[in-house]
């Protein structure tokens, strides 16, 4: 049965990751097996059948990103979970849904990498192929939380953004989220936004299926209802069709993009911690913005005046918070398990008005307060 109460648990980041799906509404699971991302397919082959919905463990990841295509066309709220070396395989598909405008999440607990990597280390070295892992210009949503409470959360917006803006969504977990276990508070569902796509307004000999309005974002018929359209991988028209009409072409790769970029503001999830007198600033996100938390309370009591910004929402990128911070900063330090990843979206962003410091780390541990706080007073002396 639903959970209809408020329910308190120590869960490991994995199954919090299945408790805020279910919550969500997803109800179609396809994957296959893989460190550190495996337990959210188990916990979904557990507790999808006992509520209606269908688990299917398929022969690989990009068939597993296939059939979430097909269950999200029937109308189902449908989700897979992999790490980097199966996010890699289910670009090509990943692509597909992003020009279809399918709805649909796909979860990456990032390992070491590249390639077999390590897979019992924690990284955050996918966050650029979040964002640029399928080609050409695409929108994305990517969300990083930073703990075990705050994935189910967001494995909720996650799937709100899906439905809403019609398209892919990835959650950037890292092994240590993952796999930690923390209290979480599982709220009911009524005291949740839960976001379903539009369906069309007309008949369905007037529907176009990818006409969209003012949101810029067109209805969603189900496959099966009576409501016959083409779905393709080519650019195409209103009625589903290939083009290559330059009119048609630039209109509809514009309005795929602006959907997401033009709603940033929506879209945008961030934390500001101690920035009010800041003059050196941690931009931090997923599980490295929590040693980041404790620096700034390490630095405090230095005589320190550092701040922190947390990243929840990693794309689209919060290019006008990042301006305005560095208007007020001398320095911004952004840790990260990768080597500048996101540091480079800092230096971009910030258009030369303070000094931007990376701190990359790929040993496979985590980032901990005091070699951020080293970092810091390094900078000071220079």
């Amino acid at each position: 049965m639903m959970n209809n109460k408020k329910v308190t648990k120590i869960l490991q980041g994995n199954e919090a990751c299945v408790e805020g799906a279910i919550l969500a509404g997803v109800r179609f699971f396809a994957g296959y097996p893989i460190t550190p991302a495996s337990e959210i397919a188990e916990g979904m082959a557990r507790k999808l059948p006992v509520i209606g919905g269908k688990f299917m463990q398929m022969e690989d990841e990009i068939a597993s990103m296939a059939a979430v295509i097909g269950a999200s066309l029937t109308g189902s709220k449908a989700m897979t979970a992999s790490s980097g070396p199966g996010i890699c395989l289910k670009e090509e598909n990943i692509g597909f849904a992003t020009i279809g405008e399918i709805p649909c999440v796909i979860v990456n607990s990032m390992r070491g990498g590249p390639s077999t990597g390590m897979p019992t280390k924690p990284s955050q070295g996918d966050v650029m192929q979040a964002r640029w892992g399928t080609h050409g210009d695409h929108p994305v949503i990517a969300l990083a939380p930073s703990n075990v409470n705050e994935i189910l959360h967001m494995t909720v917006k996650a799937v709100n953004f899906s439905e809403k803006y019609r398209t892919p969504v990835m959650l950037l977990l890292d092994e240590v989220i993952s796999h930690m276990r923390e209290k979480v508070n599982i709220p009911s569902k009524d005291e949740l936004e839960i976001v379903d796509r539009k369906k069309p307004p007309v008949n369905q000999k007037d529907f176009l299926p990818f006409k969209a309005g003012e949101d810029m974002i067109p209805p969603m018929a189900s496959f099966g209802t009576g409501y016959r359209y083409h779905v393709t991988g080519l650019v195409h028209n209103e009625k589903g069709y290939p083009t290559s009409n330059p009119k048609e072409v630039d209109s509809f790769l514009r309005r795929l993009t602006n959907k997401v970029e033009l709603n940033a503001e929506d879209i945008v999830i961030k934390d500001e911690y101690s920035l009010d007198d800041a003059e050196i600033a941690i931009v931090a996100y997923g599980s490295v913005a929590r040693a980041a938390e404790r620096t700034v309370k390490l630095a405090r009591e230095k005589g320190i005046k550092a701040g922190l910004l947390r990243l929840v929402t990693l794309w689209p990128f919060t290019d006008n918070t990042i301006n305005r911070l560095a208007e007020k900063v001398k320095i911004i330090i952004v840790p990260e398990m990768n080597l500048g990843q996101i540091s480079r979206e800092v230096e971009r962003a910030a258009h030369g008005k303070c000094r931007v410091i990376s701190y990359g780390k790929v040993d496979g541990d985590l980032i901990n307060p005091v070699e951020i706080l080293e970092k810091i007073e390094e900078e000071i002396i220079q």
